[in-house]
């Protein structure tokens, strides 16, 4: 099922019996963040949460959207995430290449890749009420913790916004998730990292000395949302990735000042420009380690144009220490590794990220055939771009599951040998807890005979 925008989503999770509302005025200085994680910690992810009345504001907030394994499926329309596995396996199994990187590329010329063209068009439901003068102070942007946004500002953040950038040669286009402070009505600081595609544009720019436009659109079809958090290259627009995933085109709209565009199906739409070399401290923000990230400078955006639905819904996450909603967004995004990293290393056989190392790149990798022990397979894992950046790898045998934690850490006592078994590279630890060829040891086996 593809959904053609946000209400249309939560729609069927009302079906589903799994839209709570909340209808009694609550705070969006932290006590929406506060409910939203009881929600977020309670069994199998809590329900998504319709705050219908927002003190100082005439906007609904709706939290905890994809925040379980059940809705995060329905956002992508299957039945269980493990099915993204086989689908992208079968779409990437047509395509040339030795490498994921190599396959994916070929997708971008594929037929399948062109279907997924978004298109364009010109009455857009993002486009209903223009704001003038433009003022980001009317919308019910959340606090999460207390320390946020100090010492440089009141601590809003924009926590699930597709943010919309493209070189400024023309033809790339980059959809990506990062925070985005409020600073003022009609000022943004967005923090990206150096990697991502969003700053590749920024130092193209820079070096036009041209002001970059910038359009973030907030809420629309839940596929777009997914892609946008996805480590994609850059050679795969997240417009047509989200296509592939709903099995139709994205519409897209055209921004009001820049040659940009947006999901047509978006509920705010915030347009601006950043000027060469212009920054600004983007305030402390309290993440998934449990601790505030240290305020930078970050890009200025200097905000030209908002546009909205009538009646707007103002979509929000709350970051923080798992279990928490992103969790979910990236299992997901777990199921689509696993085939990718099979194209690289061919021995994986199933991987598990646990959440409470998630956002690390955490990740336990069952793999079949390691002669003499996996250290060279560790190796090879560690220099793909799907887990290149993790902090912790553990390697363990086929017959073991990834995502039975209890034995994977018996077979890390009873497997490793500490001088031999673990390697620290530049802040990296790799385990090998597979078994060795050396090992003598006679495994348990139940007697046939008692044990059917």
């Amino acid at each position: 099922m593809a959904f053609c925008d946000l209400r249309d989503f939560l729609s069927r999770l009302d079906e589903l019996g799994e839209l709570h509302r909340v209808p009694v005025t609550v705070d969006p200085v932290h006590e929406i963040a506060a409910i939203t994680c009881r929600a977020c910690r309670l069994p199998a992810g809590g329900p998504a949460l319709l705050f219908q009345q927002v003190l100082g504001s005439a906007f609904p907030v709706v939290t905890n959207l994809f925040g379980s394994k059940k809705r995060m499926a329905v956002a992508l329309g299957v039945e269980r995430l493990e099915e993204l596995t086989s689908w992208l396996r079968g779409i990437l199994g047509r395509e040339p290449g030795s490498s994921a990187i190599e396959r994916l590329t070929a997708l971008s010329a594929s037929d399948p890749w062109q279907r997924a063209t978004p298109q364009l068009v010109s009455a857009a439901p993002c486009r209903e009420v223009r704001e003038d003068p433009p003022d980001l102070s009317r919308f019910p942007v959340l606090k999460s913790w207390p320390l946020d946004g100090a010492p440089d500002h009141a601590g809003r953040f924009i926590t699930l916004p597709l943010v919309i950038t493209a070189d400024p040669a023309g033809g790339e286009t980059n959809c990506g998730m990062y925070r985005v402070a409020v600073l003022g009505p009609d000022r943004l600081a967005i923090h990206w990292g150096e990697s991502s595609g969003a700053a590749a544009h920024a130092r193209a720019w820079l070096t036009s000395r041209e002001p970059m436009p910038v359009a973030i659109a907030v809420g629309g079809d839940p596929a777009v949302t997914f892609a946008a958090t996805l480590p994609l290259p850059r050679e795969i627009d997240e417009f047509r990735f989200a296509g592939l995933l709903r099995g139709e085109p994205v519409e897209l709209a055209p921004c009001l000042a820049s040659g940009l565009q947006v999901p047509a199906g978006a509920e705010l739409v915030i347009e601006g420009v950043i000027h060469p070399g212009e920054t600004v401290r983007d305030g402390a923000f309290g993440n998934h380690t449990g601790y505030y990230a240290e305020p930078l400078d970050a890009p200025l955006v200097r905000v030209t144009s908002v546009s909205r639905r009538r009646d707007m819904l103002f979509p929000a996450t709350v970051v923080g220490p798992p279990p928490m909603e992103d969790c979910w967004l990236a299992a997901a995004a777990e199921r689509l590794i696993l085939p990718l990293l099979q194209i690289d290393v061919p021995q994986v056989c199933e991987i598990h990220q646990p959440h409470a190392g998630i956002f690390q790149g955490g990740t336990v990798v069952a793999v079949r055939n390691a002669p003499g022990g996996g250290g060279e397979l560790l190796a090879r894992l560690s220099e793909t771009p799907w887990l290149g950046r993790s902090r912790l790898l553990v390697l363990v045998d086929a017959e073991q599951s990834p995502a039975d934690i209890a034995g994977v850490y018996w077979r890390i006592m009873n497997n490793v040998a500490w001088e031999r078994d673990l390697r620290l590279d530049g802040g990296r630890l790799f385990v090998d807890a597979t078994r060795k060829d050396a090992d003598t040891r006679t495994p348990l086996r139940p007697d046939d005979g008692v044990w059917r």
